[in-house]
């Protein structure tokens, strides 16, 4: 049995994708040969634009030369489809990177959002307490600055104006205390400005 090189220069060619042969006989001693490549991992299109390449000889012509003409034309396709498959992969990614991009920039707007709500109710619980009188309520309901740094100086002014209404009694009763000493005080004083001596002596009459 005779032996072709046929597939060896298939595989010689080095291409990526299906090899589709087309053979049919043409007019006289001619041979019509479509030979056209498909690659199904190409997710574009586009490749289905590139035609069939055609080539039309004899059977003498075609074993002399059918490898040499289809090999650049069918490694060109090749390589065009697999940099097309290359490019939709990267055109996939970029836009799941941008659907991650968009997804974590709605969650950081909204957690901003939410905090900045938090933040004006507080100070508006803040700013009713204090109406109220009640600043001792209104400084423990001041917000923490390390939770809102960009707020951090205006929080810190606000808690100590806060504290400066409330300060003499920020340790408990002070100012009631003192108070409650003066009396004992001006007792004390007055014991001592009374003088034994002075204390009027009984008369004989009395007795």
């Amino acid at each position: 049995m005779e032996t072709t090189n046929f597939f060896s220069n298939v595989a010689a060619l080095n291409i990526t994708g299906d090899l589709q042969l087309t053979i049919r006989k043409g007019a006289e001693n001619n041979w019509i040969v479509s030979v056209m490549l498909n690659n199904e991992q190409c997710g574009d299109d586009a490749r289905k634009l590139i035609p069939p390449l055609n080539l039309r000889g004899t059977t003498d012509e075609l074993d002399n030369g059918f490898f040499e003409r289809i090999a650049t034309p069918m490694q060109i396709a090749s390589g065009l489809m697999v940099d097309m498959e290359g490019f939709m992969k990267q055109v996939e990614e970029a836009k799941k990177q941008s659907a991650m991009e968009k997804e974590k920039a709605d969650r950081e707007r909204k957690e901003k959002e939410a905090k900045e709500k938090k933040y004006k109710e507080a100070m508006q619980k803040v700013d009713e307490l204090e109406k109220e009188g009640k600043y001792r309520d209104a400084w423990m309901k001041v917000p923490d600055p390390t939770e809102y740094p960009e707020q951090a100086e205006a929080i810190r002014k606000r808690k100590s104006a806060l504290s400066a209404k409330f300060a003499p009694d920020l340790f408990g009763g002070t100012s009631t205390a003192v108070a409650n000493e003066e009396p004992q005080r001006e007792d004390i004083d007055a014991e001592q400005e009374t003088d034994p001596e002075e204390v009027p002596e009984l008369s004989e009459d009395d007795n």
